[in-house]
């Protein structure tokens, strides 16, 4: 999972869950395709450091009493890890991080990990960027599964339209919905060029603007004309974004999980999308049985 520090700081149950998620699809993944003649890949395109710290609460006790012992010190397995630990496991292992603090913690896996050492590949690199490159070979031999975790709105449509092409990957996707979209789209819908720019960049196009933002005009008792700015909601928000996806892959989960905080307030959306059309009613069905538990 991306980290924001050498460890990543435990989020909350939402980070718990949506791990789980990963953890029991790529299981479901690799044991669906072990007969397959297909070279398996798992790509992390923000890979942190391969490990998160649990959170310790008021009373200094950890978040999982049963992690408490010396032995654990708070640590808890981030996406890396859990990718390493999958059974049947992947032949491949691509951890793209920006950070050569976290690149180093994540070469350090190699040593955790000896029988798995020589298919492990870190790259230190800009993920969108080193996204392209990948999606741009050949992938008729190959299937993968990548798994987008950004800091924030690091995301570009580009690469999810790359992913796509591939029609060989599965994403999953952490959709910034509260912690990047909702705070950029302010309530007059007066937004600075830049926050426009990033979120053209984040799904694609333009025309977010007309669904996220409506115009009530009409006239007040002095017959003075008036015009009231509606904001949508973040319903609305993660419903748009879903239909972008379903607009490039060959099938993408109706309902993603809403990942919300301590106070229910939702955080991202964990979308799912899968590329091979064969492939399509089988992932579907895994994913969409993992993201019922979480809705």
């Amino acid at each position: 999972m991306g980290s924001r520090h050498a460890e990543h700081r435990f989020g909350g149950n939402w980070t718990t869950r949506k791990l789980k998620i990963l953890e029991d699809y790529l299981h479901a993944y690799t044991t669906a395709l072990k007969e397959q003649p297909f070279r398996k890949a798992y790509i992390d395109a923000f890979a942190g450091s391969g490990s998160r710290t649990a959170k310790k609460g008021r009373e200094g006790s950890l978040a999982f009493p049963d992690l408490a012992g010396a032995d654990s010190q708070g640590l808890l397995d981030g996406s890396a890890r859990i990718a390493l630990g999958t059974v049947p496991r992947f032949d491949k292992y691509i951890f793209i991080e920006r950070s050569a603090k976290r690149c180093a913690s994540l070469e350090a896996l190699r040593a955790e990990h000896p029988l798995l050492a020589d298919d492990i590949t870190v790259l230190q690199a800009e993920a969108n960027s080193a996204l392209l490159d990948l999606c741009s070979r050949n992938w008729t031999s190959r299937r993968a599964v990548v798994f987008m975790d950004p800091y924030g709105m690091q995301a570009e449509w580009q690469t999810i339209e790359a992913i796509a092409r591939t029609q060989a990957i599965d994403l999953w996707l952490l959709f910034p919905l509260g912690m990047g979209v909702n705070r950029l789209l302010r309530k007059d819908g007066d937004l600075p060029e830049a926050w426009r720019e990033r979120l053209t960049l984040l799904l694609g196009t333009d025309d977010w603007y007309e669904e996220f933002y409506s115009v009530i005009r009409g006239t007040n008792l002095l017959g003075d004309e008036t015009q009231q700015v509606i904001k949508a909601s973040t319903d609305t928000m993660g419903r748009y974004f879903n239909r972008r996806l379903s607009s490039v892959f060959a099938g993408v989960s109706e309902r993603p999980a809403v990942l919300r905080n301590s106070t229910n307030c939702p955080l991202y959306l964990l979308c799912f999308a899968v590329g091979n059309p064969r492939a399509k009613s089988v992932a579907l069905g895994i994913a969409n049985h993992l993201l019922k538990g979480v809705m």
